[in-house]
């Protein structure tokens, strides 16, 4: 039962229609902001040549939306634990969209930068909502399993949409419309969820985790940032050492902290259930590679095959759909497989996929040396990230519905952003190795970075091989 109960509640609708009203405002957020993490990606290039930034440097540009979103997202939870769900997605959209204008008009870095930062603050406010919203609004069975379905065909798909979205936005209009673009959706989303999304019993009590938010958050950051800077100075460098050293005192706090804290970001019960730690573990490692994948895929595209930004986003098209039909088939696939079998082909398929980009060399066109891996990785990403939402998802209780989904999406986005800053490294090591600049040294470098995501993408196999088999529940 809603503790609060607006007039648009209780507007006339259709038992048939408020649902799926009310999943396209949830979906809708979700695909907003996962997108925002890639839509950029295509847009780099000109970005960078407009606002000054160094070939290395510009993964900050991507770092600091995913940092920030990641960083905050269990703080967001708790947010939405006191204020209700609801009302924390759409607080969540309409911040992002107003800190999408503000990045939008950037005249310099460091402006885009804050910006980014202030997306990711908005989606980490919002984010938690969109699956504990699923959770409470769909009853476990057939009918959430259908929206599951849905919402991960989505999500799944976001980052690769994002991509395709950012080229045609770049290049029939300019890098700034790929902020403008959520002016209209954000709008939209928040519209629909305050008239169809019902709101959730607000959990009151106990003190906002801010030294863990603080701790966790510059923790991750400044190893982030030491990868980065090992990436452009070498291991040598005295700012990435000091980084290191600072990144490892602050993780330990925090794991001092959520352990001894009344109401800790991390609930660390939810790591009781085996499965629930592993496909936990996996939702970190898949995007820790396929963010490298999205970043280097676009330079070579535009900095070596000399795509314009419009080309380069078309050519991610094929890993977009055939992602989403992937992930559309899990439903079908998911009782007879069970989850474990079909998260396990899946990553089989990923690794597959990013075993073939290390064979990246310098005069390769696309349709040889680039279809075929995006193919095979979007296939794989199809398959695998719904068996984990459902492993996620299974037996949760209501109390932990906002946790859990805030630490999934934890996941992804400190995964990703800790695996671009790794990549990014190997791609600066082995780049200087071979000259440091020009084609044949970028070459040389995103094909070792391809490397490193493809041990990744192993070790998140070796993970879904770790679970232990259960039944999936179809029933109503």
């Amino acid at each position: 039962m809603s503790t609060h109960t607006s007039l648009t509640d209780r507007a006339p609708l259709t038992p048939r229609h408020r649902p799926l009203l009310a999943l396209a405002a949830i979906v809708g957020t979700q695909m907003m902001l996962l997108l925002d993490a890639t839509v950029v990606n295509v847009a780099l290039p000109d970005i960078g040549t407009d606002l000054g930034f160094s070939a290395t440097g510009m993964s900050w540009v991507l770092n600091t939306y995913t940092l920030a979103f990641g960083g905050l997202l269990l703080l967001g939870s708790r947010v939405g634990d006191l204020i209700g769900r609801r009302n924390a997605l759409v607080a969540g959209v309409l911040a992002f969209t107003l800190a999408s204008i503000a990045g939008g008009f950037a005249a310099n870095a460091a402006w885009l930068l804050v910006a980014r930062t202030a997306q990711g603050v908005s989606a980490a406010l919002a984010a938690p909502s969109t699956l504990a919203l699923i959770a409470t609004t769909f009853k476990e069975g057939a009918e959430r399993l259908r929206a599951l379905s849905v919402f991960s065909a989505v999500a799944g798909a976001g980052a690769s949409v994002g991509l395709i979205v950012g080229g045609v936005l770049t290049d029939l209009g300019s890098w700034r419309w790929v902020f403008f673009i959520n002016i209209p959706v954000g709008a939209a989303i928040a519209l629909l969820a305050t008239r169809y999304v019902t709101e959730t019993e607000r959990h009151r009590g106990g003190r906002f985790d801010l030294t863990g938010a603080f701790t966790g958050t510059l923790g991750t950051a400044s190893l982030v940032y030491a990868f980065i800077r090992v990436g452009e100075e070498g291991w040598s460098d005295g700012r990435a050492i000091g980084a290191f050293a600072a990144s490892i005192v602050l993780l330990v706090l925090f794991v001092v902290n959520e352990a001894r804290v009344e109401r800790p970001l991390v609930v660390l019960r939810l790591f009781a259930d085996r499965n629930r730690a592993i496909a936990y573990g996996c939702m970190l490692l898949v995007p820790a590679g396929m963010f490298g994948v999205f970043f280097f895929t676009t330079q070579y595209l535009q900095s070596v095959l000399g795509y314009d930004p419009l080309r380069t986003g078309v050519a991610f098209l094929p890993m977009a759909g055939l992602l989403f039909v992937a992930a559309r088939t899990v439903p079908r696939v998911l009782p007879r497989f069970g989850a474990r079998r079909t998260a396990a082909g899946g990553a089989l398929l990923t690794l597959a996929g990013t075993l073939w980009l290390t064979q990246l060399s310098y005069g390769d066109g696309y349709a040889a040396a680039l279809l075929g891996p995006l193919a095979l990785t979007g296939v794989g990403m199809g398959f695998t990230m719904m068996p984990l939402n459902t492993l996620i998802l299974a037996g949760i209780q209501g109390r932990d519905a906002g946790s859990a989904s805030g630490l999934l999406q934890t996941s992804q986005q400190i995964g990703g952003s800790l695996g671009l800053s790794i990549l990014v490294t190997v791609f600066g090591t082995v780049s200087r190795g071979a000259g440091g600049g020009g084609a044949h040294a970028f070459v040389d470098g995103a094909a070792a970075a391809f490397g490193g995501a493809a041990v990744i993408a192993a070790l998140a196999l070796g993970l879904v091989l770790a679970v232990r088999t259960v039944p999936v529940r179809t029933d109503g």
